[in-house]
């Protein structure tokens, strides 16, 4: 007969083929010779010895059915029916596939498009954001005369402890330079150092992240005295250890001049990412 709107959904009902019981628990369901997969083992009607089998006394593996009790050759599996398996889908109202009515382990990755999951889509997990931010305080830097040999300590340390091994710390510089003539310099960036981190000591071991990551970095011009200097680095420490950095600077080229006089001051800063 004619339906207004859409054709109801019909189910699907099958008888499949005759199996003969036999000295184990575990039988292949098949349909016209080929094996059969039920949805679940609630969609099968099974008989043996004339008793209908209820669904939670069976098991079901593919199309493996394993019935509740070792069968001999003397019992009858009477028949097996599918029924309820969908026929004509309908499409689901909006919002109405609710967590339960997807089985678990159904959401793949192959059923998933490309870049159809963005970060924005997954809570509970840190990609890009500002764990914690760990700032030095600003002061005035009065450097004695270097020589190129040697870095020296602008007296500036930030200390930050990372949440996670895969955590990154993004290091920010800023020095406003006040020159001695003929004293073009360099500034970087040293991890963990074993000396002392006061204004003009001679930086002793640890890392030198600017040379080790970006060579020499960035170069005070003589003469540029109203222009700030930048420097950011990126570092992973692998560790959640506390990290140590220091703000060091030496003039280039062999001068023997003060890179930093009095009027000169810096900001370092140190940001702990998720990525």
């Amino acid at each position: 007969m004619p339906y207004i709107g859409s054709e109801p959904s019909s189910g699907l009902f099958q008888e499949l083929d005759a199996l003969t019981a036999s000295a184990t628990d575990d039988y292949t369901l098949k349909l016209n010779g080929a094996d059969y997969f039920p949805e679940t083992v609630n969609n099968l009607l099974v008989s043996i010895n004339g008793v209908i089998q209820g669904g939670s006394t069976m098991s079901l593996n593919g199309a493996v059915l394993t019935v509740g009790a070792t069968l001999s050759s003397a019992d009858t599996i009477d028949f097996v029916r599918v029924f309820g398996n969908v026929g004509t889908v309908s499409t689901p109202t909006d919002g109405s596939v609710t967590a339960n009515k997807i089985g678990s382990g159904a959401v793949t990755t192959a059923k998933l498009a490309d870049n159809s999951v963005t970060s924005a889509k997954i809570t509970g997990v840190s990609f890009g954001k500002v764990l914690q931010a760990v700032a030095s305080t600003p002061v005035a830097s009065n450097l004695a005369n270097t020589t190129q040999a040697n870095w020296r300590s602008g007296g500036m340390t930030v200390q930050i402890t990372p949440s996670a091994t895969s955590s990154k710390i993004l290091l920010l510089l800023m020095v406003c330079p006040n020159y001695e003539s003929g004293a073009n310099s360099s500034v970087t960036i040293f991890k963990n150092i074993s000396s002392s981190v006061a204004v003009n000591t001679v930086i002793s071991g640890g890392t030198n992240l600017g040379n080790a990551t970006y060579g020499l970095a960035n170069m005070i011009s003589e003469g540029a005295t109203t222009q700030p200097i930048t420097l950011t680095i990126l570092n992973a420490p692998s560790s959640t250890n506390q990290q140590t950095y220091t703000y060091a600077i030496r003039t280039n080229s062999g001068n023997n001049n003060s890179p930093l006089k009095g009027g000169s001051s810096a900001q370092f800063i140190a940001l702990e990412v998720g990525v």
